[in-house]
């Protein structure tokens, strides 16, 4: 399948889950893909997974100099490109009064100051009539003990993606996001958790999404893609792909 064929890819936090489940997609369609992670042992498994189309390179969106990096890298091995998927996060659960200043600029350093400042980066190399496309969470909306900081940087990202879907007009570059659920990816989300958090954490969302079970990466990269290459007339939105969890529905009883 070449749908994707001449086009070219940067996936940020693309070297396992959603990230990874994107890239192969793209590369699958014929796109090329550069996707970045800060886990060696990940991009060199990711580099040899997508190998010859997609290459790998290890890079820290908190770190200001490894966003510079890669913004001369793109530039140097793409050139100009096509798509930017800015997916890069991560996630502490601690109760609002267990919070440290450390934990909290962790998580903002990654996914607020992290994402805008990759996608300020690579704007520039983005081809006229491209697009960006954000992963926020369903999270940003409501309230979740020992969620509350981790709910409020992706709002931030929500917050991102409309800013630049106005500014990035002119050059026709649409910029959306995807909101997922409770998706079956190796951490679930939660980077510092236990074996056991985390099988707590999954039971739970087979529990209370709607649908009665978790999504799949694959299915997060469906609507990714979808907002990338095929929803041509829209721009500013946030996709939820979450089950129905995040949409106010009844769950259905056994």
């Amino acid at each position: 399948m070449s749908a994707l064929a001449g086009r070219s890819a940067v996936v940020v936090g693309g070297t396992h889950g959603i990230g990874l489940a994107t890239a192969r997609a793209l590369v699958d369609r014929g796109a090329s893909v550069l996707v970045t992670g800060q886990n060696a042992g990940n991009v060199e498994r990711a580099a040899r997974e997508l190998a010859p189309h997609g290459t790998a390179l290890r890079s820290d969106v908190a770190r200001t100099a490894d966003v510079a990096a890669l913004a001369a890298h793109v530039r140097a091995t793409l050139g100009r490109f096509d798509f930017l998927f800015v997916n890069a996060g991560t996630a502490t659960l601690e109760p609002f009064d267990q919070v440290t200043e450390a934990s909290y600029d962790r998580v903002f350093a990654v996914n607020a100051r992290g994402a805008f400042f990759v996608a300020q980066r690579l704007a520039p190399l983005l081809l006229d009539g491209g697009s960006i496309v954000f992963t926020s969470s369903i999270a940003n909306e409501g309230g979740n003990p020992g969620m509350t900081v981790y709910a409020a940087s992706k709002a931030a990202v929500r917050a991102f993606a409309q800013g630049l879907a106005a500014e990035l007009l002119p050059r026709r570059i649409r910029v959306n996001a995807v909101s997922p659920g409770f998706i079956k990816t190796p951490t679930m989300g939660v980077t510092a958790a236990t074996a056991a958090a985390r099988a707590a954490f999954e039971a739970e969302g087979h529990a209370i999404t709607p649908m009665k079970r978790i999504g799949t990466p694959e299915e997060v990269a469906a609507a990714v893609l979808f907002l990338a290459f095929d929803a041509t007339f829209t721009t500013g939105v946030e996709l939820a792909v979450d089950g129905g969890l995040g949409q106010g529905l009844s769950t259905p009883h056994d």
